[in-house]
C-alpha cells in the first residue's frame, strides 16, 4: 500500500492544515506534510515556528489567536477531545465566567490511560453522539444542550446553571424537555423557572 506522505516536505500541505487549526499543527501531522524532527528544528531556530506545548506548534505567520489554548488542547488530544462543560458554556456565551481550565470530553477508553495531562486541562471521559457536538472554530464542542447537561451532573453552581438555562431558552437555543440533568439538579432551588 503506498503512503500519501510526500517525499519531499511539502509546506503547502502543512500550512492548509496549520490554517484549519487556526495556524496550529502537530508534529505528526508536520510529518505527515514531510517534515523530519531535524527540519522542524531548523524552522524553529529560523523564526518561522513556534513551539506551543510539546508536540504542537505554530506558523508565526499566525498570530496567536484567543483561542489557542483550545485549539492546542484539542491538537494535544488527537483531535478526539471535545470542548466541554464549563469551557463550552463560556464559548456558547452563556456565562459571564471564564473558567480557569480548558474542559474536554475524551472518550471513556481513555480513563484507563496513563496520561501525563496539561497543567490547565480538565478531562472528562464519556461517549458523546454526533448530536451531541457542534463545532466552535476550528473546535468541536458539546451542544447547547449537552453543555448545560453536563454542568448540572458536574456540580455547576446553581445560580451559574440557572442563569445560563434560562438565558439559552430565551434565545432558543435549547428545549426545556431536553435538560432533564439540569431540571434535577435545579429542583432543590426552585426549578429552571420562566
Amino acid at each position: 500500500m503506498e503512503s500519501d506522505r510526500p517525499t519531499r516536505p511539502d509546506w503547502d500541505r502543512l500550512f492548509d492544515v496549520a490554517s484549519a487549526q487556526e495556524g496550529l499543527f502537530t508534529a505528526k501531522q508536520a510529518a505527515e506534510a514531510g517534515y523530519s524532527a531535524q527540519l522542524m528544528m531548523h524552522h524553529l531556530h529560523a523564526g518561522r515556528l513556534v513551539r506551543v506545548r510539546h508536540g504542537i506548534y505554530r506558523i508565526v505567520h499566525f498570530p496567536a489567536g484567543e483561542n489557542e489554548d483550545l485549539v492546542a488542547a484539542w491538537l494535544w488530544s488527537g483531535t478526539e477531545g471535545v470542548a466541554s462543560h464549563a469551557t463550552a458554556l463560556a464559548l456558547h456565551g452563556l456565562s459571564d465566567v471564564l473558567p480557569a481550565d480548558l474542559h474536554l470530553t475524551v472518550p471513556a477508553s481513555w480513563s484507563r490511560r496513563r496520561l501525563r495531562v496539561p497543567r490547565g486541562l480538565v478531562l472528562h471521559y464519556g461517549i458523546l453522539s454526533a448530536d451531541a457536538r457542534t463545532w466552535f472554530g476550528a473546535v468541536p464542542t458539546t451542544t447547547v444542550t449537552q453543555t448545560l447537561n453536563d454542568c448540572a451532573t458536574d456540580g455547576l453552581s446553581p445560580a451559574l446553571l440557572g442563569q445560563a438555562t434560562r438565558q439559552a431558552l430565551r434565545r432558543g437555543l435549547a428545549a426545556r424537555s431536553d435538560l432533564g440533568a439540569v431540571a434535577e439538579a435545579l429542583a432543590p432551588f426552585g426549578g429552571i423557572g420562566e
